[in-house]
């Protein structure tokens, strides 16, 4: 995309960046990305609620035992997290509609393969292939944002593009409960093919490409070791989680070896002469205190999400349907206030900002200690709300920092950057505060379990994996399992509790990083140069 380059008078506007036929449209071209961004969000939330009825055995489900389960979420993770950095990175060499438009394609076939799956090793290859579009889209949404908004602009553009995020997350659950009412199973994956065509038709029509026009020569090397080092990782993570147990070889191993071979992509490019991402970037104060508070907030936001979905339909007996409109407030603080959080920015600044809102999220996953087997919802309701509208005014100021720290060609660099240490955060906390819960839980319950008469040490076990598990037993024990019932709750809200109390902290050490890193106010942006050129061209002066 061209974009103008003449220097504005003194006392005037800066000129524009963005040609004028492009800046006329730009709202429609927003509304664009948040239709491909919604899908690519959406489907991971919508199908947790699948989860049950895919395990029912054949017709209803396809008989997926727990493992099959887990592995149809983690293979989509697995391979969206590990092609982030490469999509982003060919998005600024080949042109991010080009990416855009082959990732809608991939993962809108990849959607309707696992709507018709006929086993669980089927729908866990599809959900692969879907994890593959899935990378190509979320980078690039970003990136043709900040090629379409002017520099004044992108703060309230990507609170839009925020708070389509946190929108996306809570509408998952309750238009799963809705399809699965009234449809089979592979519904949840079918709905997404008319959002892909709608989007595909808009993409073509409104969206205008645009790349780094001096990409220079391609890092195959630099490429294969991130893609390597970051499947390493969160393969290591899930494998963690499932375990519930991080000191195991297989999974320190896995990790400590993604961890490696991350350390020698960076080595790699600190020496290369045409590196995938210049290094220097995170010698920015504001740019690595962005990447490390957005991978914090998604620490906690999905650790908390993961458990909280358990708490409203195991313990407190609600639907699928009725627990996705009890996360609305959730949803509806962060549509409400992401795209606002750029006043308060203005006003206080970024640092300010950021770490209230830190210690506000930390305050509201404390709160979750007041939710008993009894407590009235509308307690958890307003945590919610105070949790989303807290997280609302940090992840839009954040993803600025990081956008706005590197010049406008490498925005499909950054966005990727940033989405990295989303799902890497997330990841995490899905794996550490579940095993963390997993392991509370375990030693609540384990006493009740080992009093039962006439059960057997490998039932026993199993019904220590999870309340479900424990619930299962109770209702095949008929009346004698109700005390079971009762302790299981009880178990299950003290591990809450417990695992609140970590997320907390998590929010606490944010806030720290936040309060200690991330500037004040935002400096003028890199206009071409990276910080690589940058210092060549000090050392030639």
């Amino acid at each position: 995309m061209a974009t103008s380059s003449t220097p504005s008078a003194p006392g005037e506007p800066p000129a524009r960046q963005v040609p004028d036929r492009i800046h006329r449209r730009r709202w429609a071209i927003l509304c664009t990305l948040m239709l491909s961004l919604l899908i690519v969000v959406l489907d991971n939330s919508i199908l947790n609620v699948a989860m049950k009825t895919i395990a029912t055995p054949a017709p209803t489900g396809l008989g997926a035992t727990q493992s099959e389960l887990e592995w149809a979420i983690n293979a989509y993770t697995l391979v969206f997290a590990g092609l982030l950095f490469t999509s982003g990175l060919l998005g600024d060499r080949l042109g991010r509609k080009k990416v855009l438009l082959f990732g809608l394609v991939v993962f809108g076939a990849g959607s309707v393969l696992a709507a018709f799956a006929g086993s669980p090793t089927q729908l866990i290859v599809f959900r692969a292939l879907m994890g593959l579009g899935g990378a190509f889209v979320m980078p690039a949404t970003l990136a043709v944002l900040m090629n379409v908004f002017e520099r004044e602009e992108q703060p309230r553009a990507i609170g839009v593009w925020a708070g389509g995020v946190g929108l996306a997350i809570a509408i998952g659950p309750i238009a799963g409960g809705l399809l699965l009412d009234h449809f089979w199973w592979g519904s949840v994956f079918l709905v997404n093919v008319p959002i892909v065509l709608i989007a595909l038709v808009a993409m073509v029509i409104l969206v205008p490409d645009s790349k780094d026009p001096s990409p220079g020569r391609l890092d195959p090397v630099g490429v294969l070791l991130s893609v390597v080092g970051l499947v390493l990782l969160v393969y290591g993570i899930i494998k963690g989680g499932q375990l519930a147990d991080f000191t195991d070889p297989q999974v320190f191993g896995t990790i400590a070896g993604g961890l490696a071979v991350l350390a020698v992509f960076v080595l790699h490019q600190k020496r290369s002469d045409h590196p995938s991402i210049d290094i220097g970037y995170f010698r920015r104060p504001a740019f690595s205190a962005a990447i490390a508070a957005i991978a914090l907030v998604f620490f906690a936001l999905m650790g908390v999400t993961f458990f909280i979905v358990f708490y409203v339909q195991s313990v407190r007996g609600y639907t699928p349907f009725q627990s996705g409109l009890l996360l609305l407030p959730l949803a509806a603080a962060q549509l409400i206030f992401a795209p606002r959080a750029r006043l308060a920015v203005d006003r206080y600044g970024a640092r300010a900002v950021c770490t209230a809102s830190m210690l506000a999220v930390a305050a509201t996953m404390a709160g979750l200690l007041l939710m008993d087997t009894d407590t009235p919802m509308w307690v958890m309701e307003v945590l919610f709300f105070l949790q989303g509208a807290g997280m609302a005014h940090i992840m839009p100021p954040v993803t600025v920092a990081i956008m706005q720290s590197l010049p406008r060609e490498k925005a499909g660099s950054g966005s990727a950057l940033n989405n990295v240490f989303r799902q890497v955060g997330g990841t995490l906390g899905v794996a550490v505060l579940g095993s963390l819960l997993s392991t509370t839980y375990r030693d609540g319950i384990q006493h009740k379990l080992d009093a039962l008469p006439g059960v057997p040490a490998g039932a026993r076990h199993a019904a220590g994996e999870s309340i479900e598990a424990t619930l299962g037993l109770a209702d095949r024990m008929g009346p004698a399992g109700r005390p079971l019932v009762t302790a299981a709750h009880d178990a299950f809200v003290h591990a809450i509790h417990v695992t609140a109390l970590g997320s907390a902290a998590v929010s606490v050490i944010g806030a720290l990083v936040v309060l200690a890193f991330l500037p004040g106010k935002m400096g003028p942006a890199p206009q071409s140069a990276e910080p690589q050129d940058e210092r060549k061209a000090g050392a030639a002066r």
